[in-house]
């Protein structure tokens, strides 16, 4: 279920084809230049189009679909400076957010972090690209909860969700899991020990390996990227 649908609220076949073709779109099952159909997915969900169109409008507004006039909408593919733009964003935001937390963390309980570690380390044991994605997001999500800017977050989410699909390509490299895996335990002792210079090195680092990613896909796969 995607993160962006809140399980508080009444779900709706909108929400239903939402989740489906966001998860569908970041986890690579749709490639980016992939033509979608209103017709077919109304058809998949036994719903009429206008569902289908409200969905579609919500996965334009996160810019995974382009919806053009008369023309097929399609997977949106990769936009160099929304990536760069969303990198910029995300590390302005978590840097502060470390700056707060290492201030709090002496009176932070910080057992759902220490034991997301835990399963980071046992998902990069098995190769588990996926698992280690979804404790990735949540690892950084309870970074915002320890500084008390749960909030910040959902723009977190938003940044994250123009670079997810690259994230995925790269973590297909056998070594990127532990790489990142090895960056957020140095986030984790440098909360530990107090040292925001540390903190602020590592994830301006972490941040910036996209920079790579981007200029290995990019040579291997330019028709996804507009």
């Amino acid at each position: 279920m995607s993160q962006f649908t809140n399980l508080t609220e009444r779900r709706t076949s909108i929400d239903d084809i939402f989740d489906t073709l966001h998860e569908d779109i970041v986890t690579l099952k749709l490639m980016p230049g992939t033509k979608i159909s209103e017709a077919e997915i109304a058809n998949q969900f036994s719903v009429s189009r206008q569902p289908v169109r409200d969905a579609f409008s919500r996965l334009g507004n996160l810019g995974l679909l382009l919806i053009r006039p008369q023309k097929a909408t399609v997977v949106r593919k990769f936009s160099i400076p929304e990536i760069f733009h969303a990198r910029f964003v995300r590390t302005a935001i978590e840097v502060e957010v470390l700056r707060t937390a290492v201030l709090k963390w002496s009176d932070t309980d910080t057992t759902p972090i220490r034991e997301n570690m835990k399963q980071q380390v046992a998902a990069v044991k098995a190769q588990d690209t996926d698992r280690f994605h979804g404790l990735d997001y949540e690892f950084h999500k309870l970074l915002c909860a320890a500084a008390g800017f749960e909030m910040a977050f959902e723009t977190i989410a938003e940044m994250k969700t123009k670079v997810d699909r690259l994230c995925r390509l790269s973590l297909e490299e056998p070594t990127e899991m532990k790489v990142l895996l090895e960056d957020h335990e140095r986030i984790l002792s440098g909360l530990d020990s107090n040292d925001f210079s540390a903190l602020e090195t590592v994830i301006r680092t972490h941040l910036a390996r996209l920079d790579s990613v981007v200029e290995k896909v990019r040579l291997q796969h330019s028709e996804y990227f507009e």
